[in-house]
């Protein structure tokens, strides 16, 4: 029998989390579980892809509240039963602490200096310097909110995690063959 295991994936945005994950995914010949996992919320309750980030990354209040919670609870429902039913890579949602307690996790953060981050959204955006650094503020920000609010921990602390890894200046397949061989190791894999 195989041997399962999940891969969480946590990141500052513009350090190529998604590149990463997507290459990883491939090199361990098993899925990637990333927005796509929020297809059956935008269908519960009747909102866009947009209207469910904005829920999720606000500041907690009495009137987002509820809803964020119910949503929060229903996404790591669906992920919890997607990573039991096989071997998969989880890109964000969490997963450092929805599988905090699991053997079978491995959980990597992701982090770059604010200088290649700026350059690569600028680039993939189109956008200015300027533009891309306040992008990538809003984007932290909501996604710190986001890890706080329901998981009660910072996503910048290390102990959260198995590898952090600062990918200043690396190319993402390269990044995502070490992290491969990292799990391969702890999980005594030969794929």
């Amino acid at each position: 029998m195989e041997k399962k295991f999940i891969v969480t994936i946590g990141r500052e945005f513009g350090t190529g989390g998604r590149q990463i994950a997507t290459e990883l995914a491939d090199m361990l010949g098993v899925k990637l579980y990333d927005r796509q996992l929020l297809e059956p919320l935008k269908e519960r309750y009747n909102m866009t892809q947009e209207e469910i980030d904005r829920v999720k990354a606000v500041k907690p209040s009495w009137w987002y509240e509820n809803m964020s919670q119910e949503m929060y609870n229903d996404e790591e429902f669906l992920v919890r039963s997607l990573a039991h039913q096989e071997s998969c890579v989880i890109l964000g949602r969490t997963g450092f602490h929805i599988f905090r307690d699991e053997p079978c996790a491995f959980k990597v953060f992701l982090m770059a200096d604010k200088a290649f981050r700026r350059d690569k959204v600028a680039r993939r955006l189109n956008i200015n310097e300027g533009s891309a650094d306040a992008l990538i503020d809003k984007v932290d920000e909501a996604r710190e909110n986001f890890t706080k609010t329901f998981s009660g921990k910072t996503r910048y602390d290390a102990r959260n995690y198995d590898l952090v890894l600062n990918v200043t200046g690396q190319e993402p397949t390269e990044v995502a063959r070490f992290i491969a061989d990292c799990v391969k190791r702890k999980f005594a894999l030969t794929c």
